[in-house]
């Protein structure tokens, strides 16, 4: 689920509490936090509803002015699936942004890190990846996907798809565009 930079403002801020989306099944559940550039948001509820249930007080919640100015940006996406009512609230910093300055480990937990690094490499129909997506990235901060993918011959989404499981593991950063190592990434190179 994304979200306008101008929306995670104003979630941050706490005055946009709610969202609506049109999908032909829940994207999402109650419970489920989503990774944003303003920390952790947590999806506190969801509910299927008929737009003449959207009262004025929840379309300004949802940072509209009017129904009508809502429901017009729900149209640009989709007219076909339910409307999905969905309570949304910033619950903290996104904990991937700590863990990634940590560059100073114990051997535990570096024995972790590589244990974990093995495991995706082992459940990769492509084989080992790990170690030549850091040192991609590495060789080449803020290059697009798109250009990395092509370096090794992957396709791009697939490419992003693991980018984010290093993300995961504090290694990488995202930037406007491409990515970065980050400086446990760094220090897990100079330890390989």
């Amino acid at each position: 689920m994304l979200f306008k930079g101008h929306i995670l403002e104003k979630i941050a801020e706490g005055t946009i509490s709610l969202a609506f989306r049109r999908w032909r099944r829940a994207q999402i559940k109650p419970g489920s936090r989503l990774h944003t550039p303003i920390g952790l948001i947590e999806i506190k509820s969801l509910e299927i509803i008929i737009d003449t249930d959207i009262t004025e007080s929840e379309v300004a919640l949802a940072g509209f002015s009017t129904r009508t100015e809502l429901l017009k940006e729900l149209d640009s996406f989709s007219y076909e699936g339910d409307i999905y009512r969905i309570e949304v609230t910033r619950i903290g910093d996104d904990p991937r942004e700590e863990l990634r300055e940590r560059d100073i480990l114990t051997e535990a937990e570096w024995s972790d890190l590589l244990a974990r690094l093995g495991r995706l490499d082992r459940a990769s129909s492509s084989g080992p990846w790990t170690s030549k997506f850091l040192k991609l990235i590495c060789e080449h901060p803020g290059v697009r996907s798109t250009e990395l993918a092509a370096e090794i011959d992957w396709e791009t989404e697939k490419l992003k798809l693991n980018v984010r499981k290093l993300k995961n593991l504090g290694l990488t950063i995202s930037l406007g565009t491409g990515y970065r190592i980050s400086p446990r990434g760094k220090a897990l190179l100079d330890r390989m």
